[in-house]
This record gives C-alpha cells, structure tokens and sequence, in this order.
C-alpha cells in the first residue's frame, strides 16, 4: 500500500526548473532512496512532499492527505540537510521540547543514547559539531513516533562508525513499523538500506528499481581475477556466457564480462581441472549504476 505518491511534481525558481515531471510511490514499510547529483532536485522533491515548499504542478498525497495539512505534522518525522536551532539550547532541552509536541513521544533519553548524544545533554546547540548537529536532528526527526521519517543526507559529518550505527538505528526504526524516505548520495548507505531507489538527475527521475534492479538493468560490468594453476587459453574464456574481454597482468588473468560470470568462469576451470589461486572479485556496484545513469542522462538533454 503506498503512503507517498507523487506524481508529476513541478517545481521552479523564477525561470529555473528545479523539478520537473516528478513521479514516483513509497510504500508503507519500506525505505525510499531518492539519489541524484547535487542539484538534481532531490532536496526540493522531500521538501515539497514534506510541505515546506508548495509545488507549481502536479499532485502529491501522504497518507491520504495533501503535504500542507496540519495533521501530517504528528505522522510525519523530518529530518533536514541543514538543521538550526537557537545557539544558546541545550541539547537535552531540545529533545524536552520537542517531546511536548507529541502525545505519546518516544523516550529521548533512549534516542540520544542511541545516537551517542548522551554525553552532549548539557551541551549548547552552538557547541556541538557538525557531526552532532546532524544526530541531535534525526532525532528530533523520531521522537514524535512518525508513520513517514523523510532523512535528507541523515549521515553526512558523520565519521565511518557514527555512520554506521545510524545506519542500525534507522533499521530498527523502519523494522518497528516506520516508512521512511532517505535522500543520500553516499552509494553504500543506500545500497544496504533502501529497498528501492529513484535515480533523479536533472529534475527528472532517470530510474527507479530497487539497488539490485539498477545495478543488473544497466548490465555494468564484473570483473575477475585469478592466478591460474596452470597455463589458460584465451578461446576457453572467450567461451563463456558472458564474456567481454580478458587482460592479462604478468601471471594474473582478469576476464571481464556481465551474467553469472564467476560461476561460468569457476565452472570452465573445473572442467578443465585448472584451480584459481588468489582469486578475487570485483563486482559491479550502486556506485558503477548511479555514474552510468547519471552520465546517460546528462547526455540524452545536451
């Protein structure tokens, strides 16, 4: 059942189009990526679906409603790219505060434990850091327990292991029952998070799959490499299902090539009684979609 859906948003700046012929749905329970260069109209398409900004076209529905309708502000978490509160509040009076919106808030003692504020409490807004502003946000973006939590870039300042305990509490709070829409640019937080990605670049959605669809649909290659126990032709792997080309780097075999290509290849070299020693893969990845996806685009409106 969907909670969002766009479709055909519009949006402009004076004469500058930022969005245009938006459509997409986000189903309850899941998590949305949206991905997209910078000012490809990602931050404008939540802003609009979180009532921020009113669009110029097209029709937007969360949860029954419109975006601008006062009791989406108790279902709906938001959770900016660019969070400001008064310098001088402190980080425990923020989540106090924010609690006594709610009717039936979450604990925020237990919110900023989880996303390591606890020794931040007593901590001016205007001290804390980057990185810190960013948490203290997700989770005044959770605390009035939202049916919808839309996380724009929740995980930029964020150092490698902040990050990835963030990524755990946004799984946990998507498994209690949350859909939530993350806007990122960070290839491996919406790889293991999102269920289904929109691709937008130049205010238009360019794709739109889950991360395993956009990486097989663009048919991005794989590579391997091996050192093989005993001397390979190169007609034998030009053979496999698959196959694009092979290099070769001194004693080292690398075969290129989309499909089921490691067990096409393993399997070529077992029946030829040949083992790959040092073997090692280099798959394609989210990051080798997005750069296909956005270059193609760019491409199509030049």
């Amino acid at each position: 059942m969907a909670v969002i859906e766009v479709q055909k948003l519009e949006k402009r700046y004076g004469d500058t189009v930022a969005v245009r012929d938006v459509s997409f749905t986000v189903d309850r329970g899941e998590i949305f990526g949206i991905l997209g260069p910078n000012g490809a109209g990602k931050t404008t398409t939540v802003e609009c679906i979180s009532g921020l900004r009113t669009p110029d076209g097209g029709r937007i529905d969360v949860l029954g409603r419109e975006p601008g309708d006062r009791d989406l502000r108790r279902l709906v978490g938001v959770q900016l790219q660019d969070c400001e509160l008064p310098e001088r509040l402190g980080v425990a009076e923020a989540l106090q505060l924010y609690s006594s919106f709610y009717p039936d808030p979450a604990d925020w003692r237990a919110l900023a434990h989880d996303l390591g504020l606890s020794d931040k409490l007593g901590t001016r807004f205007g001290k804390l850091s980057g990185g810190q502003k960013q948490r203290l946000s997700i989770a005044l973006a959770l605390i009035g327990k939202p049916q919808i939590a839309i996380l724009d870039e929740l995980t930029t300042g964020l150092d490698p292991q902040a990050r990835r305990d963030t990524w755990d509490l946004i799984e946990s709070v998507r498994d209690s029952g949350v859909t939530i829409l993350l806007v990122t640019h960070f290839m491996e937080e919406a790889e293991r998070l999102c269920d289904r990605i929109a691709v937008i670049d130049g205010g238009t959605v360019a794709a739109l799959d889950t991360p395993a669809g956009l990486i097989a649909g663009l048919h991005v290659e794989q590579r391997i490499r091996f050192r093989p126990s005993d001397p390979v032709d190169d007609d034998l792997l030009r053979k496999v299902p698959g196959f694009r080309d092979v290099r070769r780097h001194g004693t080292q075999i690398e075969v290129v090539g989309e499909g089921n290509l490691l067990y096409e290849v393993t399997a070529m070299l077992v029946q030829h009684q040949i083992i790959p020693n040092d073997l090692r893969i280099e798959q394609a990845s989210l990051d080798d979609a997005f750069v296909r996806l956005t270059a193609k685009a760019g491409t199509e409106e030049n």
